[in-house]
């Protein structure tokens, strides 16, 4: 494809365009009379030989006209050189649904939401990585004199509670002390180093305090060292229905994938930069189950910082233009709401 002239690239856009849209085999005349390429009908059949034989677009069956290949989904996604720029409507719609959001699960919740309205897709959303979260605070909560609250705050708005019996009754001013020692030991510090620093507070702590500490580090340790990353949170599979066609034989076979969490997080994988999208296109999908299937996928974060991934998985047949732009703007919109938790 990379010597076919711009013409060739046109009817092939053209294609993909009507194929997405109608759902139906396209042919020369159509092209001609839809899209404005300033040539014979006999030139677009003649170009349409061409990207035949070149495995662009192929004939499905005995009808006249050509659907694009993943090869021809491919070569088109690649030479995108402008993204369906959202409406204003759905830009204000973003940041008023997303703005609304409790905490970090709402906004997960929100944001799939969001994605499998907008792509008319499945969308996928994976929690953040505490390993590239840090610590904001530590609040030590007293529920008896016998039994305290962990909870741990990270800058990226995640919250995880944990109780800790400590085997002896203590006092407000052991909860205060404990609570400084914890804040000043893990304030500001990286998950993924703080495990570490939990586990020498106990030994440079003094002597009075140092069995209870033992119990409270062992219970905020498993909190460390949790991944949460695994999470995610699934929503919009009803749409696949919707586009049964697009999945002859195989629409149970995504169906029962997408309940599986490691073939989702390895979808999920590709997104290793904050607001780079990548497109994986039928066959080039690792996992034999998804190719039938696109999966458009993003990494979410702050600045240069990856906290996740999400994405929508749907036929390739897919408004790829928007369905990029839809992934960028969430992803950016949940990024900026991170980093101001």
């Amino acid at each position: 494809m990379a010597n076919a002239d711009e013409r060739r690239f046109e009817v092939l856009r053209a294609i993909v365009a009507d194929y997405v849209s109608n759902q139906e085999p396209v042919g020369s005349k159509a092209i001609v009379d839809r899209h404005n390429l300033g040539v014979s009908s006999a030139t677009v059949r003649n170009d349409m030989a061409a990207l035949e034989e070149d495995g662009y677009i192929t004939q499905p069956h005995t009808s006249a006209g050509r659907i694009p290949t993943d090869k021809g989904y491919r070569v088109f996604v690649d030479k995108l050189s402008e993204i369906k720029p959202l409406t204003s409507a759905e830009r204000r719609a973003i940041t008023s649904f997303l703005d609304g959001a409790m905490d970090v699960d709402d906004v997960l919740r929100r944001s799939v939401r969001l994605l499998a309205q907008l792509t008319r897709q499945v969308a996928v959303v994976q929690y953040p990585m505490m390993t590239n979260s840090s610590v904001r605070h530590l609040e030590v909560v007293p529920l008896t004199s016998a039994r305290l609250m962990l909870v741990l705050i990270t800058d990226t708005g995640r919250v995880d509670q944990r109780a800790v019996d400590l085997g002896e009754v203590v006092t407000e001013d052991t909860v205060s002390r404990i609570r400084a020692l914890l804040n000043t030991a893990l304030g500001g510090r990286r998950l993924s180093e703080a495990a570490a620093r939990v586990a020498e507070v106990p030994e440079q702590a003094p002597s009075e305090l140092r069995d209870v500490l033992i119990r409270v580090c062992t219970v905020l340790v498993e909190s460390l060292v949790e991944h949460p990353e695994e999470r995610l949170v699934l929503g919009g599979t009803a749409n696949l229905t919707r586009n049964v066609a697009d999945f002859p034989g195989s629409l149970r076979q995504v169906l029962e994938a997408l309940e599986e969490q490691v073939v989702v997080l390895k979808l999920l994988a590709a997104a290793r930069n904050p607001g780079a999208v990548t497109v994986r296109i039928g066959g080039e999908n690792e996992d034999e189950q998804m190719r039938s299937t696109s999966v458009v996928s993003i990494g979410y974060g702050m600045d240069d910082m990856l906290l996740g991934g999400m994405g929508v998985v749907g036929p390739t047949r897919m408004d790829y233009p928007g369905t990029i732009a839809a992934v960028r703007a969430v992803a950016n919109y949940v990024g900026q709401i991170l980093a101001g938790r």
